[in-house]
């Protein structure tokens, strides 16, 4: 049968197959039928797709997140993903709201006032050098994060107070460029010096030695008063000293004190390495000692973990300051514990008495039981028989109320067992609750780098035995010295427990927070790529500016740079963080408020 060309003739034969082919009779199925009948093509509904990946062509990639965004969007345009393109054009329009045009003014009048700055080691050739390094970068925002970096280093750098304003001689500039000499290499020669140069130059190097005897190695030589004497004398001689043959002896001395100095730094690390060891062995023997007093194993790993790793007075005060809180609080509950120990013995001790006494009760039943009987059987008559009975029932009473006595006592005491049972339970279990604190930090109550470090070896085990991947990112808040020094102390721990709750919020259930210091931060997202750690970390970042910090009746928008790493195999704790803390410096130069991706080390 030919196809119909009637429109008429396709209409009908259109209703005709949708019952026939027992098709349901929406727009769509009606519009394909017919097409398919007459032999033509539908229009194509959606927005030209060459229109659409010319515009996608045309957007700016000036930076590492929009060109990675863009990419999602051509990759998602070449699969014919409509979903996928529509959610990374939406994060691409997303990072152009959050993106911030660098601020050069800020940046040009801080560099103007870094330049005239006097900041020690950084001299005004050493400071042309570095400028013209980052000149070379040829895009803006790399210029002006890597120029923003370079100012910060300048700024952090100690003033120099002695330092002479540049002088822009010839013969100074020569000597400023040239480059100092590495450490081991001889001496510079020095030049020809006049007499008043000379005497210049001698009471400089008189005042160096005088600054290093007097200020700076007393300060390391704590309670060695002999040292501190020496040091003292050989600077009385370096100061009297007016001709080469006193500064010879006073050379002499000083190598001697050198000597001296050294043997008493390696005993003093000898000493503080069997301290300890001593201390590793006592900790071994109380870990043996408590088996049951899972209460105090929080304490003895955070004391491990101390000794185990490079020590820190700032990692010593607050493990001193979270010992002593929770201490504090141990002792308190141990208090109890004792008390509640001590009501129980006494209770059991009554029970025993209790059970003593009732034994003695049934003993005189049986006695008296005994005597009816034998009385029962010399009887002669049913009178005699009678007293015996009301004997015997008399004796019954007695014992059944001697035994009803006996069972509510038993009753109380057994309720009173239960009832410390449960108090001990509870107490102990707020010990372990004590314990388990130590693992955690006070403030925010994520993990602390214990924590960290116990969570590091469970999911790196497990992604070891599942080939699963793993990401660790080091997170660190933008400005937040500045947020401190604005809003107040209080204000910055309100910002981190801010920070910390919009996280929690957005990490799954097998990722893990931890606080690795200060404002910084860590996340491990188990089972994840790169690719997938980074897209969370920016996803996170939006989530975080579109939260704002309230600080009194002030809106105040905290970001975060953030570098993220893939787990190799057989790498440790410290040396992921290591790749994942420069991959961090490296966002911080990026402008802040950026994520960047370190792949393993090959």
């Amino acid at each position: 049968m030919p196809a119909p060309t009637n429109p008429s003739e396709i209409a009908r034969e259109t209703l005709r197959q949708l019952a026939l082919r027992r098709i349901p009779p929406t727009p769509d199925n009606y519009l394909s039928l017919y097409h398919e009948i007459a032999g033509s093509r539908a229009a194509n509904q959606d927005f030209p797709a060459p229109f659409v990946k010319r515009l996608a062509q045309r957007l700016p990639r000036d930076s590492a997140e929009r060109l990675r965004l863009a990419r999602q969007l051509d990759q998602a345009l070449a699969n014919d993903d409509t979903a996928a393109g529509a959610r990374a054009l939406d994060d691409y329009i997303d990072s152009l709201k959050t993106g911030d045009a660098p601020a050069w003014n800020e940046l040009i009048a801080q560099l103007l006032r870094q330049w005239e700055g006097r900041q020690l080691g950084w001299t005004t050739a050493r400071k042309r050098d570095s400028l013209e390094r980052v000149l070379a970068a040829s895009d803006p925002a790399t210029l002006h994060g890597r120029l923003q970096a370079l100012l910060n280093a300048w700024g952090q750098a100690p003033t120099d107070p002695e330092l002479p304003p540049p002088v822009d001689t010839p013969r100074l500039a020569e000597s400023v460029a040239t480059p100092a000499p590495q450490t081991g290499s001889p001496p510079a020669p020095l030049r020809a010096l006049d007499n008043a140069e000379a005497a210049e130059l001698l009471e400089a190097l008189r005042g160096v030695l005088l600054l290093a005897l007097e200020t700076v190695v007393p300060a390391f030589l704590g309670d060695d008063d002999e040292l501190a004497t020496d040091a003292a004398l050989i600077a009385t001689s370096v100061r009297q000293a007016t001709d080469l043959r006193a500064f010879d002896v006073a050379a002499r001395q000083l190598r001697k004190f050198a000597l001296r100095l050294e043997g008493a730094a390696a005993d003093a690390a000898e000493i503080r390495a069997a301290l300890l060891d001593l201390l590793r062995l006592l900790l071994r023997n109380i870990d043996e000692l408590v088996i049951d007093d899972r209460w105090l194993h929080g304490q003895i790993d955070t004391l491990r973990g101390l000794i185990d790793q490079p020590l820190d007075i700032r990692l010593l005060d607050d493990a001193e300051r979270r010992l002593k809180e929770v201490i504090y609080k141990q002792s308190q509950l141990k208090h109890n514990l004792v008390e509640a120990q001590r009501n129980l013995k006494d209770m059991l001790a009554g029970f025993v008495d209790q059970l003593a006494r009732f034994s003695a009760s049934t003993d005189r039943y049986h006695g008296k039981l005994g005597s009816c009987a034998q009385k029962i059987a010399a009887a002669r008559d049913i009178t005699e028989i009678g007293q015996v009975l009301d004997e015997v029932m008399t004796q019954t009473v007695a014992m059944r109320d001697e035994t009803r006595r006996s069972h509510d006592e038993l009753q109380i005491t057994r309720e009173r067992v239960r009832s410390a049972e449960a108090e001990l339970a509870a107490m102990q279990q707020a010990l372990d609750q004590a314990s388990r604190l130590m693992r955690h930090d006070t403030l925010t109550s994520v993990l602390n780098r214990r924590g960290l470090e116990d969570m590091f070896a469970k999911e790196s085990a497990r992604a070891g035995r599942r080939h699963a991947p793993l990401c660790i990112a080091l997170l660190d808040i933008d400005n937040f010295k500045r947020l401190n020094d604005t809003l107040g102390h209080d204000s910055g721990d309100s910002a981190l427990l801010h920070l910390t709750g919009v996280i929690r919020r957005f990490l799954r259930p097998q990722d893990t927070l931890a606080r690795y210091g200060g404002e910084e931060f860590v996340i491990l997202y188990p089972e994840t790529t790169l690719d997938q750690a980074e897209a969370a970390l920016v996803r996170l970042q939006r989530e975080l500016t579109r939260s704002f910090f309230m600080s009194g009746q002030m809106k105040v928008v905290i970001t975060f740079s953030a570098g993220v790493t893939p787990l190799a195999a057989g790498e440790s704790l410290q040396q992921i963080l290591a790749r994942a803390d420069a991959a961090m410096y490296r966002a911080k130069q990026s402008g802040k408020n950026q994520v960047v991706a370190a792949p393993a080390n090959p």
